[in-house]
């Protein structure tokens, strides 16, 4: 079986053995074994968040496709609902459900493809929400001691588009716990991002239906071909490929007054420059937006301040960044099947036969350009598998 036709991407080559183990028992049982075999692995829920290299991959794949939703907690009257979701749960199908249930709390989070278990890995956020907001745990399978343990959410370490298993803790997350709102009158949480308080017609801090708010969500994202639509050649993606930056306060202050930045509260005691390189894991798939559903951001912590010190950070726009390096919707290399989306300039799209060494070109090519303009390097999103940057 190829790669390619696991992937959204719809790249990668031969794949040597793959599994699809339907149970929960059968996945822990089957990736197991693949451990212990000593071959090469890879773990792939809904392909919608890698990159995969075109050379054959001669490893066990193991695909995440168990489903299930069980309520928790089962008293009717409760305004806190726990879910434990599978990790093979398609995420767009459990939005469906919370909302159609009148359950708020991942409501704007509609229309990421993937699968749940991926969700904690990057920390999934758009519009105005994130994963961690709501995460309560993850049950997980860890490489290293093959025991299965339930990890609370507050040790994950997570933050934009990261986690501790994003960083380094290798293993499979066999489900996840979730809290969401019961809320009699089916309205949503408070809206809490511009463009989507805009395209309701409403103030930042209002709260609509919760329909309302996820068909408006699946509305924006399908006008950035952000969307998984077999209609849109846009969506042959693997939703934005760049994550946005997150720079020191003192070097935002260097970029175009035009500059889109948004101020973050300090979250350690780092210094963080714009240049420094960082080690992209397999360690899952899923995909975001507004640099959502990836695999690190742009920067990372060069050295370490004084106790009482704390830097203050901003993040930067990578579409804008992009655009004004002098990068067009639709730009593609001469000769290429790969190209910049006509839609939304943070994601290439396979136009039809490109390879997985077509889509590393060209984001290598905007990666370059956007260094040389501004001095930032953008870093991938996707999940690299046999693909260097």
């Amino acid at each position: 079986m190829r790669l390619a036709d696991l992937t959204t991407l719809r790249v990668g080559g031969e794949a040597g053995h793959v599994l699809a183990p339907t149970t929960r028992d059968e996945l822990i049982g089957a990736v197991l074994d693949v451990w212990g075999s000593g071959d090469e692995w890879l773990l792939l829920g809904g392909g919608s968040n890698v990159l995969v290299g075109d050379e054959p991959f001669d490893g066990t794949v193991v695909r995440v496709v168990t489903r299930g939703i069980e309520r928790l907690n089962t008293d009717a009257g409760e305004r806190t609902v726990r879910l434990l979701v599978q990790a093979g749960e398609p995420w767009e199908e459990l939005v469906a459900l919370t909302v159609d249930n009148g359950w708020a709390g991942i409501e704007a989070l509609s229309g990421i493809p993937g699968s749940s278990g991926a969700a904690p890995i990057q920390n999934i956020g758009a519009y105005g929400q994130e994963l961690a907001s709501c995460l309560v745990a993850v049950e997980f399978l860890d490489y290293l001691s093959g025991e299965l343990e339930r990890i609370p959410a507050d040790e994950l370490d997570l933050g934009y588009r990261t986690s501790v298993l994003k960083q380094g803790r290798q293993g499979l997350v066999v489900a996840i716990e979730i809290d969401l709102t019961a809320n009699a009158d089916g309205l949503s949480e408070p809206i809490a991002y511009d463009q989507l308080a805009n395209a309701l017609g409403v103030a930042l801090g209002d709260r609509v239906s919760l329909t309302e708010v996820r068909n408006t969500v699946r509305g924006l994202r399908a006008g950035k071909g952000m969307l998984l639509d077999d209609a849109d050649p846009d969506s042959v993606s693997a939703g934005s490929f760049f994550t946005n930056p997150i720079v020191s306060e003192s070097f935002a202050r260097g970029l175009p007054a035009n500059a889109p930045r948004w101020t973050m509260e300090p979250e350690r005691d780092d210094i963080v420059l714009p240049l420094e390189p960082v080690t992209v894991l397999p360690d899952g798939t899923g995909w975001g937006e507004d640099a959502a559903a990836g695999a690190a951001s742009a920067v990372i912590a060069a050295s370490t301040p004084s106790p009482t010190s704390q830097v203050r950070r901003v993040k930067l726009s990578a579409a804008w960044l992009i655009e004004n390096s002098g990068i067009r919707r639709g730009f593609s290399l001469p000769g290429s099947h790969a190209a910049v989306s006509s839609k939304h300039t943070l994601a290439l799209v396979n136009t039809g036969g490109a390879s997985a060494t077509e889509i590393s070109e060209l984001a290598r090519y905007i990666q370059t350009r956007v260094l040389a303009e501004f001095g930032v390097r953008l870093h991938p999103e996707p999940v690299l598998v046999g693909v260097q940057f």
